[in-house]
């Protein structure tokens, strides 16, 4: 098959529309990540019963199954007991609940990194449990994940491709849509990789200088 100039700018609006759906997940996917990740690592860490043990098992849980068996069930299977939403708000929150996971185990890992001294000397000074972690922990913990979290936002990006097997219309299903309708997959596939390098690349240059902006000085 020949590359086809003309057809190629001519499907560029529609991927580009793709891409479009495909940054908005991984923005919206984000944000519910980073914040149940938090909410995760906190409740593990402050170690309270029964409710801390759960919250590990769901990491684990989570972590341990594939994120297209999630979209899977969430799209196909929850309907069945009443739960629905359309596939779009589906996949965010599926690649949401996933990543969070991971990024828990990544604040986790900021968390315990914080010097013990700090925990010390605020239990020494009698401070409120909500101030240790807001204005001594937290802080301390978010400066060496960032990173860390950045990474997971690329990661996330491209894994957005797998919430195609749920009909979300995202730049990767544009892509064998319009590969289907015109018999012809040479150029949107290559169009889409090129997209998703387009973004992704310079991404990762950014959490490059970020990883370097943060790194321990020694």
């Amino acid at each position: 098959m020949i590359w086809d100039n003309s057809f190629a700018l001519s499907i560029i609006p529609l991927l580009l529309q793709g891409l479009w759906v495909t940054v908005k997940i991984t923005l919206l996917g984000t944000a519910i990540a980073a914040a149940l990740g938090l909410v995760l690592a906190v409740v593990r860490r402050l170690a309270i019963p029964v409710v801390s043990p759960v919250a590990s098992f769901f990491v684990i849980f989570i972590r341990g199954t594939p994120l297209l068996v999630q979209a899977y069930c969430a799209y196909f299977v929850l309907p069945l007991y009443g739960v629905s939403f359309d596939a779009f708000t589906t996949g965010v929150v599926v690649i949401g609940i996933n990543y969070s996971a991971y990024m828990a185990e990544v604040y986790r890992s900021g968390i315990e990194g914080v010097p013990v001294g700090q925990w010390e000397a605020s239990t020494a000074l009698s401070l409120p449990r909500g101030r240790v972690w807001s204005r001594i922990i937290l802080p301390q913990a978010f400066r060496t994940v960032v990173p860390m979290l950045g990474n997971y936002l690329i990661q996330m990006f491209k894994d957005s491709a797998i919430l195609s097997a749920i009909t979300v219309v995202e730049l990767m299903a544009t892509a064998q849509a319009i590969g289907s309708s015109s018999f012809r997959y040479l150029e949107p596939l290559t169009l889409a990789a090129l997209l998703f390098l387009a973004v992704s690349y310079p991404a990762s240059q950014i959490v490059n200088r970020l990883e370097r902006r943060y790194a321990p000085k020694h």
